[in-house]
């Protein structure tokens, strides 16, 4: 379950004209993904996923793009497209519990798509989701993207906690699932994107 921020692309074929300005949209946003999620702000979010998943036995992925690739928009395919073809190129899809999650923002059009794989989203209601989008969003818009993030991978932990929580070692000391994803978010440029 997913909410985009802003209306994607109408239903309707979109005309040249349109698909060349929302191209030119995309390549112009393309460079500002550095400045919205720099290296220490990513080596932060990797800490907390890496502690985030010691709590729970689900894998969080974090993926963002500036803009996307040439041949989604050539197409008009929407942000949530794109979220659902990368949840599959992650492979968050398959984990030993089905309850991989991506966290997917797209900066060129304020795009937040979030896709719980069905061990989870089963067990979540579509409001929670919703909910969940609209406080990024707010952060987003205000340029905190390390607050929208930090609160997004809270709430989408403490859903993970509830419904698959960390064992209990032999010692007595909670073990969370072993790690079967990258905690690192992904970034647009990175080879697993390509199209």
């Amino acid at each position: 379950m997913a909410k985009n921020l802003t209306t994607g692309p109408s239903s309707a074929s979109p005309s040249a004209l349109s698909r060349i300005a929302r191209l030119v949209r995309h390549r112009w946003v393309e460079g500002r993904l550095q400045q919205a999620l720099p290296p220490d702000l990513l080596e932060r979010i990797t800490r907390r996923v890496a502690a985030s998943e010691r709590r729970h036995t689900g894998q969080i992925r974090i993926c963002a793009e500036g803009g996307l690739p040439t041949s989604y928009l050539w197409r008009g395919a929407s942000a949530r497209e794109r979220a659902v073809t990368l949840f599959g190129k992650l492979r968050v899809w398959d984990t030993e519990h089905n309850n991989g999650v991506l966290i997917y923002l797209l900066l060129a059009e304020q795009a937040i798509e979030i896709v719980a794989d069905r061990g989870l989203s089963r067990t979540v209601p579509p409001e929670t989701w919703r909910t969940l989008v609209a406080h990024m969003g707010e952060a987003f818009r205000a340029g905190r993207y390390e607050d929208g993030l930090t609160q997004a991978l809270a709430e989408v932990s403490a859903l993970l906690a509830a419904r698959f929580p960390a064992g209990t070692g032999e010692d007595g000391t909670v073990a969370g699932g072993h790690n079967e994803l990258p905690d690192a978010p992904v970034l647009a440029g990175d080879a697993l994107l390509k199209e």
